[in-house]
């Protein structure tokens, strides 16, 4: 017995270094989220621009205040929960938070609190689109569920025809995009965001 006991202390000890470099992964992962939102278009160029200070034109090439060309989003049909055809367009003149989740995606899952409260604080605003992946895995009555029983007030639609996901090749979730008024999309984000970087996509398609 006595021989087996390094051993023993060994795998204890083996075991202890996997579970805090377990923690420690989870910790850095949720640290390093804010970062994980992409730019697109002239946000990068916009945000840049409320970092500093007006200069004035010293009559270069104007190379450096070039911004890149934004680019506007393809419309997709999605259905609410009594059928109706609904369209990305429909929402044109108000920003757009597109948010593509299934229930069984348990990253969605996480993020979903900080969504309903960003909709509750800013749904006058802004629109925010929480689109089903129903298909595969995914029912229409499993994801209403959901819903219900979470008791969440935010806008949720149905991509039953695929026809949202395969538009925007969406194939990982959760997939985020922040899109302006009008129609341009702005920022994304692949991957559970926090409150935080939820915000921060926000206020880029607010100060369009």
């Amino acid at each position: 017995m006595n021989k087996n006991k390094p051993l023993l202390i060994i795998a204890l000890v083996f075991v202890l270094l996997l579970g805090g470099a377990y923690v420690l992964y989870n910790r850095l992962a949720q640290d390093a989220a804010p970062d994980q939102l992409s730019v697109q278009g002239g946000a990068e160029a916009q945000t840049a621009q409320q970092s500093e200070e007006p200069q004035q034109d010293t009559g270069g090439s104007g190379e450096e205040s070039m911004e890149p060309e934004k680019v506007l989003v393809p419309d997709f049909t999605v259905y609410d929960s009594e059928g109706n055809e609904v369209h990305l367009s429909d929402f044109t003149g108000k920003p757009v938070v597109l948010n593509f989740w299934a229930s069984w995606c348990g990253p969605c899952k996480m993020e979903m609190p900080d969504f309903d409260d960003a909709y509750a604080e800013l749904g006058e605003d802004v629109h925010f689109l929480m689109v089903n992946m129903t298909s595969g895995r995914e029912t229409l009555e499993s994801a209403a569920s959901f819903i219900e029983e979470q008791g969440y007030s935010f806008p949720v639609y149905y991509d039953t025809d695929a026809d949202a996901a395969m538009t925007y090749g969406v194939y990982s979730l959760p997939t985020t995009l922040f899109i302006d008024a009008e129609g341009y999309g702005i920022a994304q984000a692949t991957g559970a965001i926090n409150a935080e970087t939820l915000q921060r996509g926000i206020d880029m398609i607010l100060t369009e």
